[in-house]
Formats: structure tokens, sequence, C-alpha cells
């Protein structure tokens, strides 16, 4: 099966084309970084205006570079949620007008379902496996059964990890979005120069909190009064990289280990960070787990993500009408009994 996936959640908007839900022939993103960047965080309304822009320039590139035309298409795969419900929209109405008037049969698909699902398109882990989802977003661990079969384990109770990471960035200066700048920095400081707090790191369930690492941080930079070097800087960024990747690792790893999984996916935009990566390489022969990781242009929001459920949907007649909503709330377990 065709496939053509679209992806507008929050501020990428993005087309692909999958075949059969393994085979990726395009995947464009275009982002709105530089919009966004003036105000420190997405402002919901010109996400949506841009998407509106972007929509159908992003899906006829997919289209021409996967070497097909919109009538060879079988099937769509849309995002519904969970995101900025006005940038939702633009994606789903497109995905709705568009089954609708080629007769093909449309997937509705949850944002992060497409996100742990990621290695699928390339190096796929065999069912069972842990995922943990970790992103701008969202901060979640997920035992997979296969695809449609999920069970939360845990979530964050306050901050997600890209969300601090990005809070943290706008406290020391560094702009928006802060995550790619704060794992550069960090590579060139001392991770063991400040004692930043790791919150739930020894609660025996599988829940995080950020809040407390990114107030401390906050703290600390006000003690500083302003007298903050390149050399401090670069210590902040480590410091506190080291406490995030430490609680990410740690807790996904005792996660695996309580389910009797040997098999972890790192998904999300988060799973780019260098850091995180690292410590799961240097982690994972002593807990005897694999980790997959995605490649880092399937790690941000992107559009193929959606072709492996969507396809899975579509071949076992799960599809959704021309009623289907965006929702801006809404679980993945609820995904999977839809």
């Amino acid at each position: 099966m065709l496939i053509l996936c679209i992806e507008s959640s929050c501020d990428e908007t993005a087309a692909a084309i999958v075949r059969d839900g393994r085979e990726m022939l395009s995947n464009i993103v275009a982002s709105q970084v530089d919009v966004h960047a003036r105000y420190g965080g997405v402002v919901p309304e010109l996400a949506s205006r841009k998407h509106v822009e972007a929509i159908s320039v992003v899906i006829n590139s997919a289209l021409e570079e996967a070497g097909v035309t919109v009538a060879q298409i079988e099937g769509i795969g849309v995002t519904r949620g969970p995101g900025l419900i006005g940038a939702l929209l633009v994606g789903l109405s497109t995905a709705k007008a568009m089954a609708w008037a080629l007769g093909v049969p449309l997937a509705a698909v949850h944002h992060i379902e497409g996100h742990i699902l990621a290695p699928l398109l390339e190096e796929a882990p065999e069912f069972p496996f842990l995922a943990l989802a970790v992103s701008g977003g969202h901060t979640h661990l997920y035992r997979v059964e296969g695809i449609g079969r999920y069970r939360t384990l845990g979530q964050t109770l306050d901050d997600a990890a890209g969300e601090a990471y990005d809070k943290v960035a706008k406290l020391l200066g560094l702009g928006y979005p802060g995550g790619a700048m704060i794992d550069r920095l960090a590579t060139q400081g001392n991770p063991e120069a400040i004692a930043f707090p790791r919150p739930m790191l020894h609660k025996p369930n599988c829940n995080f909190s950020f809040s407390g690492i990114k107030t401390a941080v906050r703290q600390y930079v006000d003690k500083c009064q302003g007298t903050i070097d390149e050399k401090h800087m670069v210590d902040i960024a480590a410091s506190f990289q080291e406490a995030m990747v430490e609680v990410l690792t740690r807790k996904t790893l005792r996660a695996a280990a309580n389910e009797g999984l040997t098999r972890i996916v790192v998904a999300g935009g988060v799973a780019c960070n260098s850091g995180l990566r690292t410590r799961f390489a240097e982690l994972s022969p002593e807990h005897g787990v694999k980790v997959f990781f995605p490649s880092p242009s399937l790690c941000g929001d992107n559009a193929a993500m959606l072709g492996v459920p969507a396809n899975y949907y579509l071949e076992n007649g799960r599809h959704a009408d021309n009623a289907v909503n965006a929702v801006s709330s809404w679980t993945l377990d609820e995904a999977g009994d839809d």
C-alpha cells in the first residue's frame, strides 16, 4: 500500500510517502523555528497560519521526491492528536478532503504512536519492547506489545524533558529552541561542576518530574547575579544535562527490568540528544538490553513515522470517517482502544 502521510501537530508541517508501512520514499518537513524563535516558544495562532501556507507545498514536494502521482496514493495517514488544536485541524482537514476526493481510506494516528514506531522504518525491534517517548511536549514510558497495543507505565508529572531544556536555555539566554544548544555546550563543560537535583530518581514508580531541575538552575543563575562567563556557562549546561540524562536513563532501564523487557525504543525530539544516546550506549550492555534510536530525521516531528501505524490500521480495516475530529489531549492507551 502506498500511503501519503501528513503531520501538523505543532510547528512542523510535514508530508511523506511510505510504502507498505516500512519503506520511506520521501519525508518532507517545513520548519517554523525562525517564526517562533523571536517569541521564545511556539505561538499557536502563527503555527496554524504557517501550516495553511505550507501544507500543499510539502505534499507536492513529498509526491515529487517519491516519484509518484497523487492518483497512485492508496491511503492517507494523518495526525489526529495530541497537539495544538488549530495546527492539527489544518493537517486533518487536508487529509479528509484528499481521502474523499481520491476515494481512498483514511487512518487517524496518535502523534506519539508515530514516534515510538519510527524505528520500524529502519532497524525494526521485535515486539514487545519498552518505549521512552521524550520530546518538548511528552515524556512517557510505554510497554508496547504490538501496533495499537500500548500500556502507559509512567509519565512526567509536570514539565516534559524537552520543555525543561527549552526553559533552561531561555534562562541562560541561549534562545529557542534550546535543546540542541545546551547539548552542544554540554560537551565542552564539566558535568560534575554543579550538583543539580535528580527528582524522583529513587522513587520506585515510572513517573518523572523535571520542574525541580529547572527551578534549581534558575536559582543558581540568580545567585550568580549576572557574572556567568563562557566557562561557567558550559559547566551549567553540562551539569544540567547530566542530571536530565541520569534521570531518563536510570528510570527507563529500571522500568525495562521490572517489565522483563530486553528491547528499548527511545523516540521523540530529545532522542537526538548526544548525551542521552551516549549514556544509553554505555549502560545498555551491563543491563542486558538493546536500545533502538531512530535516525535524527525521524526523531523530530515528521510525517514518515505515521506510515507504520497508518499502514497497519488501513490493512486491518480500521478506517477513520469524515466525522473524525482533531483532539488536543489524547492518551496512547485510548488510541490503541479506538
